[in-house]
């Protein structure tokens, strides 16, 4: 079973509508029969089977073994992955994307993320270490100050990227966000 899988197929997403199905992918986080899933639901078995199969078929269920039960074999599944990431792009957004964005758009923000979204999913799992990073914190500007501190932080990274930039050794993406942060309710 995998950790995450990326789902960029329209037909996948549209597999997860169901409500049901997202339950059955949840009992199915270790294997089971459609019978065993059919009985947690206090559902029918051929409902639940019916399920399992578009699921299987999306891609989000694999049969792992099969049982015997009297005469009969009983398929057992098991979710192919821990956990589902829905690429943005499968939802996409009221007005569509522009072709040139302002960097200091919520607009370019939004498509930056969905970049490292997509970068992070297609990274190899398996690897036991990925020499990766991540920083997140925050600061307070002054409204008289912040075009100093975009000029600072963009000058900084500019001497970063001139001086990593080579093109030799493993190559890595630096991405760099600054946004307001939503002002939290009082309770």
């Amino acid at each position: 079973m995998r950790d995450i899988l990326y789902l960029e197929q329209i037909e996948q997403a549209e597999t997860l509508f169901k409500p049901q199905r997202i339950e059955v992918l949840r009992l199915l986080a270790e294997p089971r029969t459609c019978g065993e899933v059919a009985q947690h639901l206090g559902q029918s078995k051929q409902r639940v089977y019916y399920h399992v199969k578009l699921l299987e078929e999306a891609g989000l269920v694999a049969r792992v073994a099969e049982r015997r039960v009297r005469a009969v074999h009983e398929g057992v599944y098991q979710a192919t992955a821990r956990s589902y990431w829905l690429s943005p792009r499968l939802v996409g957004r009221i007005g569509g994307l522009r072709e040139a964005r302002d960097a200091m758009s919520l607009g370019y923000l939004l498509d930056l993320m969905e970049e490292v979204q997509e970068d992070v999913a297609k990274l190899d799992p398996a690897v036991s270490e990925l020499p990766s990073f991540g920083v997140s914190g925050q600061i307070r500007i002054a409204p008289e100050r912040r075009q100093e501190f975009l000029d600072e932080l963009r000058d900084t990274l500019q001497g970063l990227f001139a001086r990593y930039g080579g093109a030799e050794g493993d190559a890595f993406k630096l991405a760099v966000a600054c946004y307001p942060k939503a002002e939290e309710e009082d309770d």
